[in-house]
């Protein structure tokens, strides 16, 4: 999965925003970490940015979404499980079940972030780099979810 075999840009300037970087770069390190050899986050998120022309800016926001993802999974996985009516999240596509982390995460944990980008962009990468029928239901859960947002309570 690589950053050129995205099928869409941001539009206005022909090239991929920071965050969308960012987003597809957390994606990336989330899958490699899942299906890979177990390796830590982040020695592989550093692998993976390692040689490319990915800016500071774009490394660390993804750094920033992957601390989150990976310090409150439990939680995040609760909330997708409840909105996903009758999928096991273990037996989601884990591109799908991936995706639906960063934004759960991004909804719950980044609120500066626009629900609408958030739902947004969730749903490009999955019909990026997801099964055909990914952008649908990542669309379906992710919508769910915000429509049943409670807020967090920091511990």
């Amino acid at each position: 999965m690589s950053e050129g075999t995205a099928k869409k840009n941001d539009g206005k300037h022909g090239t991929l925003g920071n965050r969308h970087r960012s987003r597809i770069l957390a994606l990336q390190t989330l899958y490699a970490c899942e299906v890979g050899t177990g390796e830590e986050w982040l020695p592989m998120l550093e692998r993976i940015a390692e040689g490319s022309s990915l800016s500071p800016t774009v490394r660390n926001y993804a750094r920033e979404l992957l601390t989150e993802v990976y310090d409150k999974t439990a939680r995040i996985d609760e909330i997708i499980k409840n909105r996903a009516a009758n999928w096991d999240i273990k037996r989601m596509a884990v591109i799908d079940r991936n995706i639906l982390r960063l934004a759960v995460t991004e909804l719950y944990y980044f609120r500066q972030v626009p629900v609408k980008v958030v739902i947004d962009e969730a749903v490009e990468l999955a019909k990026a780099y997801g099964a055909e029928d990914s952008g649908k239901f990542v669309n379906g859960i992710i919508d769910s979810i915000h429509k049943h947002m409670q807020p967090e309570v920091e511990n």
